[in-house]
């Protein structure tokens, strides 16, 4: 009897082995397909805010610097969602529809519809994301900085190895995210972003609730800077930053970059 009991124990164990093998292979091909999933996947955030200041102005996200990093990364197989801070329909401006880029990008129903029903941050799930891109324009002072969602939503894929970028006003963006560590995210790495001089230039230095450029070396950020309107991109490891909309499209470039390079390793 006890012979049958071993058999019959040591054949089990033989049948329950592949049993084994087999959700594991399964459980493996499914995290090699959601990583893969969300390689290939960029969160672009946009502001939600529609007025600038008490000038009776509108104003919103600034159109290409949306378009331009969506046109280099969508090129290079990435597949762009967007949110912004109360969802929904996002205020636009700049809204030049003799830019190539922007109309390409306007024209698009998918992309359109998608920044026209943007998500509301409760509802991304950042590990899908291999990065996250904060667009610029003026309306992304007053709620970029104190949503604390997006802010934890960007700590939160950058420390599962992504990517954060942001280009013009959209660094406004990064100036409350912290790390898991407490620290904050731009605190000793070179940055830049829209200086004091072309908000001045821009006769709205009086207007913004402050200056993106004090805001930034305020956090303990190294902030560099080339001269106003020039195109300007500081690369820090996994953060990168643009000056203002003419560097867009560079920001893009560096981001599939990294990209790239971390896909390699």
């Amino acid at each position: 009897m006890a012979f049958i009991a071993v058999t019959m124990h040591f054949r089990m164990k033989k049948s329950v082995i592949p049993i084994l093998l087999s959700i594991l292979f399964l459980f493996s091909h499914a995290f090699v397909h959601a990583q893969a999933e969300k390689s290939k996947r960029i969160l672009f955030v946009v502001t939600s805010h529609g007025e600038l200041g008490s000038t009776g102005k509108p104003t919103g996200y600034y159109l290409s610097e949306v378009t331009h990093p969506w046109d280099v990364l969508v090129d290079a197989g990435y597949e762009i969602d967007f949110v912004s801070p109360l969802g929904g329909k996002a205020p636009v401006t700049a809204f030049n529809m003799e830019d190539p880029v922007n109309r390409k990008f306007w024209q698009n129903e998918t992309y359109r519809h998608r920044i026209e029903n943007t998500m509301k941050p409760e509802d991304v799930n950042p590990l899908e994301y291999a990065a996250i891109h904060y667009a610029g324009g003026h309306g992304t002072m007053w709620d970029f900085p104190g949503d604390t969602l997006l802010a934890e939503i960007a700590a939160e894929i950058y420390e599962q190895n992504g990517i954060v970028s942001a280009v013009c006003h959209g660094p406004a963006g990064l100036l409350n995210i912290r790390l898991s560590d407490g620290s904050y995210l731009v605190s000793g790495r070179r940055v830049n972003a829209f200086t004091n001089e072309e908000e001045v230039a821009a006769g709205l230095d009086g207007v913004v609730p402050f200056l993106l450029e004090d805001g930034l070396r305020e956090r303990g950020a190294i902030y560099e800077k080339s001269a106003p309107w020039q195109k300007h991109i500081a690369v820090d490891g996994r953060l990168v930053t643009g000056q203002n909309p003419a560097s867009a499209h560079a920001v893009g470039e560096a981001v599939a970059k990294q990209l790239r390079e971390l896909l390699s390793e």
